[in-house]
């Protein structure tokens, strides 16, 4: 059993905000001295048959929670998902129909035990307690919230202020989302930041219906390949969790040096002081590449397994450096200088660019790739031994091989 201040470190690792976190440290208290489990929810409404790894931000901290020894209520929103929850959007999502909420809920419970321990995993679907609430029950549980209240909401103040319609039935998706706390009786409740305010209605039913209230804990957007825009499929800058080991692994390739560490942090499972040892290795000359490989290797093992992500990597690498690259193209040896030889240096010396301070200009308006990845740090050191293709703008390649 972790300590309370190793717990705490977990569940707040790349979580935006924990409301309230006193609360929280009693509830670990209390579940440690009476050895029961936390009840964790995270709810997710079935608006695609597939996973993102956009979504496995969720899912891996629920997975922390159950390493910590609680207990996971992974709820499926088939009530709530035929309703249409407008949250981030200046208009209503449109409702998904009966057939579409099941089949897309299917493919949820066979996709999340990918990263889930199912012995600590309940699935559980709203319209268990939804679809026998009456409508006079329904009413019931209106009076406990306001109007002005609602209105709080930011995407319902936005469309109220700029005259834009909102529809009764949309007031009902916090009310129902936060009566699912309450029917499930949770501890603690995980959601992305554009949940917040439907959480804390859960936490004040809550204490409406004498139970007391969930802790919050909000987890960041995660941007998609784009590195701007949150991961969607619609936006197509998404990596789906069930794509093959190839596409998975070359989509994470692409994505800039910097988003990487984002994605190391939010889907990783490495501890922060590694990451940090890995920024530091990248300060001190080593390549970005290379630790993205990693990341890489990680997570296309996590939805495959280990044997498929080697293969991926030895595909990327045969990809960029044997595959769409011209057949007569330079090979060439180059001596390093105490093991190691500047990229700046390694351009010049290779005859790709004029000189090193014009080989510095071309990595800074990201005209230089290695292996098809465009390098941005310009003190990046090759050591000796290894064979990468190097390519400066469109049309100039070389394959070198330092000693």
């Amino acid at each position: 059993m972790s300590s309370l201040n190793e717990s705490l470190e977990i569940i707040k690792r790349g979580a935006q905000e924990v409301l309230i976190e006193a609360e929280l440290v009693e509830k670990l208290k209390q579940s440690d001295t009476r050895k029961k489990p936390l009840r964790i929810k995270a709810g997710f409404d079935p608006t695609a048959p597939d996973l993102h790894l956009g979504h496995t931000v969720l899912i891996n901290k629920l997975r922390q929670f159950q390493d910590l020894g609680h207990e996971v209520l992974f709820l499926i929103g088939d009530f709530t998902g035929m309703i249409g929850d407008p949250t981030g959007k200046n208009a209503t999502r449109p409702a998904l129909t009966r057939d579409d909420v099941i089949e897309n809920a299917r493919t949820y419970e066979s996709q999340i035990y990918k990263i889930l321990d199912p012995e600590k995993t309940l699935v559980l679907f709203n319209s268990s307690w939804m679809g026998e609430m009456s409508a006079a029950e329904l009413v019931q549980l209106a009076a406990k919230h306001t109007v002005a209240r609602m209105l709080e909401r930011d995407d319902f103040h936005k469309r109220y202020t700029s005259e834009q319609p909102i529809a009764i039935h949309e007031f009902l998706y916090p009310l129902i989302q936060g009566y699912d706390s309450v029917a499930m009786k949770a501890d603690v409740e995980l959601g992305g930041t554009d949940q917040k305010f439907n959480m804390l209605v859960g936490r004040e039913l809550q204490k409406h219906y004498q139970q007391k209230p969930q802790v919050v804990l909000t987890m960041p957007i995660l941007e998609g390949l784009d590195g701007v825009q949150k991961m969607s499929k619609s936006l197509n800058n998404y990596i789906g969790i069930n794509e093959e080991p190839d596409e998975m692994f070359g989509k994470i390739m692409s994505i800039s040096d910097e988003l990487m560490w984002r994605y190391f942090e939010l889907l990783s499972f490495r501890s922060l002081q590694e990451i940090d040892k890995f920024k530091f290795d990248i300060k001190s000359g080593s390549n970005p590449r290379d630790i993205k490989f990693l990341l890489a290797e990680e997570i296309t093992a996590r939805f495959h397994n280990s044997a498929s992500a080697v293969k991926a990597q030895e595909n990327f690498i045969a990809r960029f450096q044997k595959g769409a690259m011209p057949e007569n193209m330079p090979e060439l040896e180059l001596k390093t200088v105490n093991g190691v030889l500047t990229i700046a240096n390694l351009l010049k010396e290779a005859d790709l660019t004029k000189s090193t301070s014009d080989a510095n200009r071309m990595i800074k308006q990201g005209a230089v790739r290695l292996d098809g990845e465009r390098i941005e740090n310009s003190k990046l050191e090759i050591p000796a031994g290894q064979t990468h293709v190097f390519q400066v703008g469109k049309r100039r390649f070389a394959r070198v091989t330092t000693k």
